[in-house]
């Protein structure tokens, strides 16, 4: 991929690294785990709200360096009307906490102990807190939110699925 820029006297190029294929195309070698992965995709995302299923799509991508995931699901939030200064702070949302309310920081907590695991176990304090925002069934949903956005990124990331052609809407259901 190659940029140009030209300014009043000079043609400045800027030469990107080369973008890499995809390894495997999940979806079409084991299509009946792909379509499992689709209905639980829905059944995750009902009941919960958009914006905050965004965020923790958004997060937990981050977190799992999954670019494709973070591609899409940024894209998706900002069609749907998040703004991009809060997506932008949301890999740092501890130190920028003042950009989400504490419904939203509560759920970026648990969706980090679920993703992470470096202690084997979500930390008491942090389920309390997320607990406190969040009835039984909300709280199972974000589980379930969290719980599916870690499986799609485990797909995009060994897969090797390419970040920058998703157009916002592309997978809607």
């Amino acid at each position: 991929m190659t940029m140009t820029t030209t300014t009043t006297n000079d043609t400045v190029t800027t030469e990107y690294a080369h973008e890499h294929a995809p390894r495997l195309n999940l979806a079409e070698q084991v299509p009946e785990f792909y379509r499992a992965m689709i209905r639980l995709e829905q059944a995750a995302a009902k009941d919960v709200d958009p914006t905050l299923y965004h965020l923790i799509k958004i997060r937990a991508s981050q977190i799992n360096h999954c670019a494709f995931c973070i591609d899409m699901h940024a894209k998706d939030a900002l069609a749907e009307g998040e703004s991009v200064e809060r997506i932008v702070q949301l890999s740092a949302w501890e130190e920028s906490r003042h950009f989400y309310t504490e419904r939203e920081l509560a759920a970026l907590a648990l969706t980090e102990a679920v993703t992470v695991l470096t202690d084997g176990f979500v930390p008491d304090e942090v389920y309390a807190k997320a607990a406190a925002h969040f009835d039984a069934t909300e709280l199972a949903r974000v589980i379930a939110a969290i719980t599916v956005i870690n499986a799609w990124n485990r797909i995009g990331v060994s897969t090797r699925l390419t970040p920058g052609h998703y157009t916002p809407g592309q997978y809607a259901k």
